[in-house]
């Protein structure tokens, strides 16, 4: 599933392209692609409409528009591709075009999970997101206050997208490693030392996955459908039974609440 950094390198591809363009018509081939309103409402609310902007807030990819905001959840296959006008670009799932004064928007998604919505405000529709892990504003001692007594294993509360909006499994075990900390560690036992080690783990992975442009394993593309390349910087994702880059220990896979979860048992102690 893509996960922040890879949603934030397509919504910057997407920004280059999009902003001032206009909706100039809807082609839906998958009606459960749009989950609010209809997709005669949806078709009918963005028809016309010029792209004021395009941001990101947690997984979400938000456009801008002059009356509401469109969502994207890319979920675990969903694809956001840029296309010259009236052409697929060879998409085998296409579900869902947006056609533009100068181009195609195409949302192809092989396993149908991904949504499209039209609302009135994102903002508010997105309202218990947790922060922004990237945010200037977002200091280790708000980490801190965060884990307050909360038991839960701090693998999985770095998953909850009400506790942190946008890092999903890699990025939790990546910034774990990093940190040092092991993913079945309860939150609440986490020292204040530990706290800011993870604070700035969270933010160096992010930023360095960002910069390598997102993390392709099966389906991720950008938004001129390029793979990412930071697959090839993991630190334990992924890397069961090979060598940690730091001790040489076999790094190990567990499940941790039905997820995979990777780590170094030498330096996750």
């Amino acid at each position: 599933m893509p996960e922040l950094p890879e949603v934030e390198t397509v919504v910057r591809g997407l920004r280059e392209r999009l902003v001032s363009q206009t909706i100039t018509g809807v082609e839906v081939f998958w009606e459960r692609t749009i989950a609010a309103p209809s997709p005669a409402e949806f078709t009918a609310g963005v028809t016309g409409q010029r792209i004021l902007g395009v941001d990101r807030r947690g997984k979400y990819i938000i456009m801008h528009l002059q009356r509401g905001d469109l969502l994207v959840h890319l979920r675990m296959t969903g694809q956001l591709l840029l296309a010259p006008k009236s052409e697929a670009a060879g998409c085998r799932h296409l579900r869902l075009a947006l056609d533009l004064d100068g181009g195609r928007l195409l949302f192809n998604d092989a396993r149908k999970f991904g949504r499209m919505c039209l609302v009135p405000d994102a903002a508010t529709f997105l309202a218990t997101l947790g922060p922004e892990p990237l945010d200037a504003s977002f200091a280790a001692a708000d980490l801190a206050g965060r884990l307050g007594k909360r038991h839960a294993p701090i693998k999985a509360l770095l998953l909850d997208q009400s506790f942190l909006a946008g890092v999903g499994n890699i990025y939790a075990d990546e910034a774990l490693y990093t940190a040092g900390i092991a993913p079945e560690r309860s939150a609440c036992s986490l020292t204040g030392a530990e706290a800011v080690a993870l604070h700035a783990a969270l933010r160096s992975e992010l930023a360095r996955a960002i910069a390598n442009r997102g993390t392709t394993l099966s389906d991720y593309r950008d938004a001129g459908g390029q793979q990412g390349a930071h697959q090839e910087a993991l630190y334990v994702y992924g890397r069961e039974g090979q060598p940690c880059r730091r001790c040489g220990c076999a790094i190990v896979r567990n499940r941790l609440r039905g997820r995979s979860s990777y780590r170094c048992p030498r330096c996750q102690t």
